[in-house]
């Protein structure tokens, strides 16, 4: 297949780009390379996509319309992966606007493109977040999630709704995929993964939020990509025992589905810590904080609805995630 990948110098989208040119599809790969974090990172990432056949890339933003629309009017598209967007719950309380202009009108212009030359699959990151103040766990695709908790979470929530319009109105299929914590070689600086790594090496104390009583689902990059490849191959049905008297949030009676894709195997935060630790030879100082606005206690992913659709769960256990991490943070930065 053509595959267009956007934030293809992302962590999941050079990850993704890279498993979906070792099984032989050819991937275009968007990416705007913003400085939310180190650019050198996200060229490295790109240069060794670069090196491989059957990849191009293209710098452009997605809330440039005119761009999108000349990339789409370039190719034709079987699916597309659109992981582009900014990233970040903490980050959304500093510079708002920036999530509306990237997640809202950047995916509105994919949206459009998709539409307007016939692609096959719009496959899109959501998130974890979206499920906000929910406390029922796991969490399941099947729960209402109107309550989130960061506008980060709230752009996420819309993209499936806007999502959903273009799946009823053009019958565009479209999957939502809810990512829980990635982690893994080739992450990204701003994950509590990497920026644990860094301080514990350096000497330096690191900053544990709600003094460190927090439950995560981390997912291992291999395992999202895994499950990402196979929602592509599957393209979104409508829901033949949809019903708006009971309406089922994952599923329609357009051509349309969420997932979540998580470790469904919570870990507490200083459990992570301690195999971190172990992993680095080390003891990390612990600076104890109280929790950060827009942060949630605790998540654990509910794959039911990916495992009977796609045949996949994640099953990756931390102490082999993270010790892959820190091989490759050590040989990456020489540390």
């Amino acid at each position: 297949m053509k595959i267009l990948v956007t934030g293809a110098a992302g962590f999941i989208g050079s990850s993704l780009s890279h498993r979906l040119l070792d099984r032989g599809d050819e991937v275009v790969g968007l990416d705007n390379l913003n400085p939310y974090y180190s650019v050198e990172l996200k060229q490295t990432r790109l240069d060794r996509l670069n090196a491989k056949p059957g990849f191009s890339n293209v710098q452009a933003n997605l809330e440039d319309q005119s761009a999108v629309n000349e990339i789409f009017a370039s190719h034709h598209f079987d699916a597309v992966v659109n992981l582009a967007a900014q990233a970040g719950v903490r980050y959304s309380l500093e510079q708002p606007h920036t999530y509306t202009e990237s997640n809202i009108t950047g995916f509105l212009n994919i949206l459009e493109a998709c539409r307007h030359n016939k692609v096959g699959h719009l496959v899109y990151a959501s998130s974890s977040s979206v499920y906000g103040a929910n406390t029922n766990m796991p969490f399941s695709v099947h729960q209402n999630v109107d309550h989130p908790v960061s506008l980060y979470a709230a752009s996420k929530k819309a993209n499936e709704l806007m999502a959903h319009s273009y799946s009823h109105l053009f019958r565009i299929p479209t999957t939502g995929l809810r990512f829980f914590t990635v982690y893994g070689p080739w992450g990204r600086p701003d994950m509590a993964l990497f920026l644990f790594t860094k301080a514990i090496l350096a000497g330096e104390p690191i900053n544990v939020f709600n003094k460190g009583d927090m439950q995560r689902d981390f997912t291992y990059i291999d395992d999202i990509v895994e499950g990402v490849v196979r929602v592509i191959d599957h393209p979104a049905q409508p829901n033949p025992e949809w019903s708006g008297d009971a309406p089922d949030p994952a599923t329609s009676a357009a051509p349309y589905r969420l997932y979540n894709i998580g470790n469904n195997s919570p870990v507490r935060l200083m459990t992570m810590i301690e195999t971190l630790e172990k992993c680095l030879g080390k003891t990390a100082q612990k600076n104890l904080l109280p929790m950060q606005p827009g942060d949630v206690p605790a998540t654990c992913a509910d794959v039911d609805a990916l495992m009977n659709d796609v045949g996949f769960k994640p099953a990756t256990p931390i102490e082999v995630g993270i010790k892959n991490f820190v091989d490759w943070y050590l040989s990456y930065f020489k540390a």
